[in-house]
């Protein structure tokens, strides 16, 4: 019976150990599934930098996030959408990661936030991938696309200050910031 006793707790510490060396594998491969939306997650309410592709840095409290954008208040207390495809490197980081998700919820992508900018007509300044930025208002969202109504970042879209209107590709565009009337 001692024996068993015996052979029974060796069994069960071998098994622990090995569970135990396979906690880094196991943590590895946990965290070989997180997204960077997930990582930035963590964030929300903390200031965070972005280096973000044909924008350079982009910082601000992050007050929001999406499967595929950030929202941040820069220091100027505007806010900048920021698409997070365009997003190169991050810095500000907090331990905590959110979590994943949930499949079941409505999903509010970088479109409808756009949309939501439509609906607001607010001014606001489109920065691209290039480092070339457009001022206007926004006037529809597209598949793949976003409608810019051009006028000067101190005018409110009128006929009579509408330059011209221009179809931007939602992959070109890195940041969007809303302006003040009267702001450039």
């Amino acid at each position: 019976m001692r024996w068993q006793q015996l052979f029974a707790d060796l069994q069960a510490e071998f098994e622990a150990a090995e569970e135990w060396a396979q906690l880094p594998s196991r943590s590895r491969a946990e965290t070989g599934t997180v997204r960077l939306a997930d990582r930035l997650g963590g964030a929300v309410g903390h200031r965070v930098s972005l280096r973000c592709r044909g924008a350079g840095e982009v910082a601000g409290r992050l007050t929001e996030r999406g499967p595929d954008w950030l929202l941040l208040e820069d220091d100027a207390g505007r806010e900048v959408l920021v698409a997070l495809p365009a997003v190169l490197a991050v810095s500000g980081l907090v331990r905590t990661t959110a979590a994943p998700e949930d499949g079941s919820r409505v999903t509010v992508d970088l479109r409808r936030v756009l949309r939501g900018l439509v609906r607001d007509r607010s001014a606001v300044a489109v920065v691209l991938d290039d480092g070339g930025v457009l001022t206007g208002t926004l006037d529809r969202v597209g598949a793949d696309f976003v409608e810019l109504a051009e006028h000067a970042p101190d005018d409110f879209r009128r006929a009579g200050a509408v330059r011209g209107v221009r179809a931007v590709a939602l992959g070109a565009v890195v940041a969007v910031r809303t302006l003040a009337p009267g702001a450039a």
